[in-house]
């Protein structure tokens, strides 16, 4: 019984499908990160999420103070989505920037 090999999960035999579909239809797999691609990409990850942990708490002080007036209100809502917007935005640019590092 010891060279029956362990059952794989669903996922496993997905990812194992897709990976053979991509060698048939002459697709590379995408190069693997080296530890300081990681790092750098937890990193750049971990500031994105400070910077809209920041904006989140602005936004809410600004919702308390324009409350009362609706014009305000959507202009407040319409400035904080433009501010998340442009934070994942460079969060995604940064960390395409170090996958096509060599480093």
């Amino acid at each position: 019984m010891s060279d029956v090999p362990p059952l794989k999960s669903s996922l496993e035999l997905a990812m194992e499908r897709l990976a053979a579909e991509d060698r048939q239809q002459g697709r590379e797999a995408p190069p693997t990160l080296t530890a300081s691609q990681k790092r750098r990409i937890s990193e750049a990850r971990e500031k994105a999420r400070a910077k809209l942990a920041e904006i989140e708490i602005l936004h809410r002080k600004d919702l308390e103070t324009v409350a009362p007036k609706a014009e305000k209100l959507a202009e407040s809502q319409a400035a904080y989505l433009v501010d998340r917007q442009r934070v994942e935005s460079a969060m995604e640019s940064e960390i395409a920037r170090i996958r096509r590092s060599n480093d």
